[in-house]
């Protein structure tokens, strides 16, 4: 097994994840469990909006939020920004009634990743030195799926509770 296939399988790993994730109703993917600002929604439009923007730097591709017509679809007034550093007010904000919308975004958004990954791309190559060690195109890559997981994650977690 190469560094390509190690990674087609790590990228799948959270796209199996959200297909998995219980039908939600749009007041339970919404729904601020304990208060807090993040909902499934806002998880879940978050970690496609981190692989889209993110990849999008990595392989100077549009988006897939404007090429795919998902800004449109969300019709979101903080949609266009990645979620890092939202404020209350913004991060409940991101209402989305549709599962399926959310599920695809973030489907898509990894598969793009995977495609990308197996079009031979250099993973030693180094594209930000202002860390030690510098981050090459793989440990951002990795770092990618990882954020995606932990939030799709974060989101099953939350579907699984008795009570939103």
């Amino acid at each position: 097994m190469n560094s390509t296939d190690i990674f087609v399988d790590f990228a799948s790993r959270p796209i199996n994840a959200v297909h998995n994730l219980p039908d939600l109703t749009p007041e339970q993917l919404n729904a601020h469990p304990g208060g807090h600002d993040n909902s499934i929604a806002w998880l879940l439009w978050h970690a496609g909006r981190e692989v889209d923007m993110q990849l999008s730097q990595l392989n100077g591709s549009e988006q897939l939020w404007t090429a795919q017509g998902f800004k449109d679809r969300f019709a979101l007034s903080q949609g266009d920004s990645l979620g890092y550093g939202h404020s209350s007010e913004e991060a409940r904000s991101i209402v989305v009634n549709d599962q399926k919308l959310l599920v695809s975004y973030v489907t898509d958004a990894l598969n793009s990743l995977i495609e990308y990954a197996k079009s031979g791309v250099d993973w030693d190559d180094i594209i930000d030195r202002n860390w030690t060690p510098a981050v090459t195109r793989g440990v951002r890559m990795i770092s990618i799926v990882d954020d995606a997981a932990q939030h799709i994650g974060q989101a099953a977690y939350i579907a699984g509770m008795p009570e939103l």
